[in-house]
């Protein structure tokens, strides 16, 4: 083979490399379009080599050329030219590059395919043979490369991807860089139409430093404003920046812009909206981070660097340390992604700490907005202490609904001899202030968490604690443990009469009868000491289950061992209707009265916690009381 300029040189390709393309050629016809996106990353890559040439002063052959990217389209020929003004290649770098290429990434990704040909189209570009996608869509490539150094003549580069490419010199007037002409196969000639080479460039090149021309107008108008610093940034760029990645007509609530330098290089850009997304709960999967390499976008929408609970957050990461051949699969085990991922967890984490401290009342904006995703964060246990300062709940302390407070701001009002925090849960503040579980604690002047929503449940049982405090349901608490603690003033009652020793024998003689009564519906009716106010209620025994935790379970059918659930029936001795009921059993033990009152007592209570299954029954023997009382009403005051 002669080395005289103009004649070409026919060269074999590998036999791997034969393989991968037959592949390319016949098999592939899904996301062709990447091929775009990798032969644009392959002259970004070109021209920041020569930039790195310039500043190390070395000699640049047509320095006039302006740094740019140019693609040329003509449907009628069905042709598509990309162009760009780089580094160029010699004969040598080309066959080296090339083959470099193939010989970098072939083996893998053929043994990727071979394990899963439906994914082979997401793999290209991954294993480092992106150019190679290019015939995907043409029937033919002409390269022609010039080097930036002065005496170095140009080559073409000429190969229809089956057998064998050839090589030859051209003239002296071609000027530096490198141009590839792709003639389109047939079923491809929608990537000669403006639109749809527009839009592949918008969609994963659209942050790429140089300016890329699609004829004479310019695509990737957006600049990747996260590679520059905050300092430069005016707020109106983040703005719109936000509505361009979100497709959000509002501006951003909180923007969070970092560049990490050591012991990792990566930049973000995240904003938190003003709105929570109406379909998350619909469509829990569609969230992520955009991942770019170098500017280069490599995957939208990664849900590897966001725990679902930071979900809400839309926004970029964009690292120098991720190789860009980087596959999908061996991304989610790259040490760097990871710390990356856990980095960019810490800053929403470390910002919405500094919002809280800094801003409460906008932090009760964010929180109202997004809580209730972000509340999935139970399960980082990594951060647990940090998501744990971040949660917010309603408590009795507050004067309404919508006043807020946090664990530490409860802590700090918490008694000296109080040992755990205290909660409840209801769908409402007016429901859980009515809870007959909630008298004690109003009584010694406790503050109570409220809970209105079912997540919260998880939250309280994943934390378990908030420092060394136990999170504890009202209707779990040991009752001797808040006995020690005194009564405020303005809670003291009236006392009631106390029993005689002959009554305190006739009320245990009740509660043995209201046991019998209820059977194996509880495990014990004692006499409660929670109690200021109501009848009776249900609780758990020590260390069960919190009513509403069961509740949750049995909706989401993970009922299983709650049959085994202890509960336990409580009384109080000093309500006008248990006295009363003393009289009647005193009078006749098997009155039918005590069994139509206890299970209406107990059903209400059932009714209260929200875990009646029928109400029937208690509707049937209120119905059946009202009339018994209209006519006790009418007869005492005499109405015909």
């Amino acid at each position: 083979m002669g080395e005289s300029q103009g004649t070409a040189e026919k060269f074999q390709f590998k036999a791997e490399v034969k393989q991968l393309l037959d592949i390319l050629v016949h098999s592939l016809y899904t996301s062709r379009e990447i091929f775009l996106r990798e032969l644009v990353s392959n002259a970004s890559d070109a021209l920041d080599k020569l930039r790195f040439e310039s500043t190390k002063g070395a000699e640049i052959a047509n320095k006039e050329l302006p740094s740019e990217i140019r693609i040329t389209l003509d449907e009628k020929e069905n042709k598509l030219i990309i162009a760009d003004t780089g580094i160029g290649m010699s004969k040598e770098e080309l066959i080296n590059n090339i083959g470099t290429i193939a010989k970098s990434g072939t083996s893998e990704f053929l043994k990727k395919i071979a394990q899963n040909k439906d994914q082979a189209t997401n793999l290209i570009g991954k294993f480092g043979v992106g150019f190679y996608s290019v015939f995907m869509v043409a029937k033919e490539v002409v390269i022609k490369t010039k080097s930036y150094q002065k005496d170095v003549p140009a080559i073409e580069w000429k190969s229809d991807g089956t057998g064998d490419y050839e090589i030859r010199e051209i003239g002296d007037d071609v000027k530096r860089g490198t141009t590839i002409e792709i003639f389109l196969k047939e079923d491809s000639k929608e990537f000669a139409e403006k639109y749809r080479v527009e839009s592949t460039i918008k969609k994963h090149s659209n942050f790429v430093s140089f300016p890329i021309f699609v004829g004479d107008e310019r695509i990737n108008t957006i600049a990747a404003i996260w590679r520059e610093p905050k300092s430069a940034i005016k707020k109106e760029q983040y703005n719109e920046f936000y509505k361009f990645l979100s497709y959000d007509q509002e501006d951003p609530m909180d923007v969070i812009h970092k560049s990490v330098d050591a012991p990792i290089q990566f930049s973000s850009l995240m904003f938190i909206p003003k709105k929570a997304d109406e379909f998350f709960w619909m469509d829990r999967e569609n969230y992520g981070l955009d991942l770019y390499v170098k500017r280069v976008l490599i995957q939208h929408k990664n849900k590897e660097l966001l725990p679902e609970y930071l979900s809400f957050v839309k926004g970029v990461v964009d690292s120098e340390d991720i190789p860009l051949n980087i596959s999908r699969e061996t991304l989610q085990e790259n040490a760097v992604f990871s710390k990356i991922a856990s980095n960019v967890t810490s800053q929403i984490l470390s910002y919405l700490k500094d919002k809280a401290e800094k801003n409460p009342e906008e932090y009760v904006e964010f929180w109202n907005s997004h809580g209730k995703i972000f509340k999935l964060g139970y399960g980082d246990f990594t951060n647990h202490e940090k998501f744990s300062e971040l949660l917010r709940f309603n408590s009795s302390e507050c004067k309404d609904e919508k006043e807020l407070t946090s664990l530490s701001q409860y802590v700090s009002r918490m008694k000296d001899e109080q040992k755990e925090i205290y909660y409840l849960s209801g769908n409402s503040r007016d429901a859980v202030l009515m809870d007959p579980h909630l008298e004690i604690f109003k009584s010694k002047g406790l503050e109570v968490l409220f809970m209105y929503d079912p997540a919260d449940e998880f939250v309280v049982n994943s934390l378990r604690k908030y420092k060394d405090f136990d999170l504890k349901s009202v209707d779990t608490v040991d009752m001797k443990e808040l006995e020690k603690i005194k009564d405020v003033e303005d809670a003291k009652e009236e006392k009631k009469e106390e029993l005689s020793k002959d009554d305190e024998n006739t009320f245990k003689a009740l509660r043995s009868k209201i046991k019998d009564i209820l059977g194996d519906r509880v495990t014990e009716v004692r006499e409660s000491i929670r109690l200021k106010s109501s009848p009776s209620c249900i609780v758990a025994a020590d260390d069960a289950m919190s009513a509403q935790m069961q509740k949750i379970l049995k909706m989401t059918n993970q009922s299983m061992g709650m049959g085994s659930q202890k509960k336990i029936f409580e009384v109080n001795k000093d309500h006008k209707l248990i006295r009363n009921m003393l009289k009647v059993y005193k009078a006749n033990n098997d009155d039918q009265y005590i069994a139509d009152v206890v299970e209406q007592l107990y059903e209400s209570a059932l009714l209260l916690e929200g875990s009646l299954e029928d109400p029937h029954n208690l509707v049937n023997r209120i119905n059946k009381s009202l009339e018994a009382s209209s006519d006790w009403y009418t007869s005492i005051n005499k109405i015909d």
